[in-house]
């Protein structure tokens, strides 16, 4: 059996996260916080001895794991643009309200990507890294709805909002599927899915 590690972060926090805005696929940059919540996601993260570092291209991501990749003496291996976070449409910049709620549809917003698209993109590239690296370990730098979305779907259970930069540890085997060890820096005991 081929066991693949993965930490899965979600990036630190922006000015968006702050003022809970939608962002989406929105490039905003990590504020000081976010950037203190990046280093501070390294102690978390070096015990596993990491074989790549990998990231969304957008920039709260990217700077996210430039700063955790310093922290343990790595080079971030390239960005991936599957892993942008799933795209709000006209949603994007809002906060909770009449006018964001105007733009809701079954799914998600009117004329976003769905929940169902963004899962299935999140998901099939991590599957591409975990068959590139199969056996290795991974460390994925991305978004919290894109991850929150993927790994619901790898593990068949629903899973609540992803924390920025919290650890999130989830091992794909070849035969068997998911399994998720740690959500949001907790030990949690959800079993694999095919």
């Amino acid at each position: 059996m081929t066991l693949t590690t993965f930490a899965l972060v979600r990036h630190g926090q922006t000015d968006w996260n702050a003022q809970r805005r939608l962002q989406g696929s929105t490039d905003i940059p990590l504020n000081d916080v976010g950037r203190g919540q990046a280093r501070e996601a390294v102690a978390a993260l070096s015990g596993y001895g990491w074989d790549a570092i990998v990231s969304s291209p957008l920039s709260r991501a990217a700077e996210t794991a430039g700063l955790i990749a310093h922290g343990l003496g790595m080079r971030v291996a390239r960005h991936i643009p599957e892993l942008t976070e799933r795209s709000f449409g006209p949603a994007e910049g809002m906060q909770a309200g009449p006018e964001l709620e105007a733009l809701r549809v079954p799914g998600g917003f009117r004329d976003a990507e769905s929940e169902d698209e963004a899962a299935s993109r999140g998901l099939a590239a991590l599957e591409g890294l975990a068959d590139e690296f199969r056996g290795g370990r991974v460390l994925v730098v991305a978004h919290g709805t894109l991850l929150r979305v993927s790994l619901s779907r790898a593990i068949g259970r629903t899973l609540q909002s992803v924390d920025n930069a919290a650890l999130n540890l989830a091992h794909h085997h070849a035969d068997e599927g998911w399994q998720l060890e740690y959500f949001n820096g907790e030990r949690v005991a959800i079993a694999a899915q095919g």
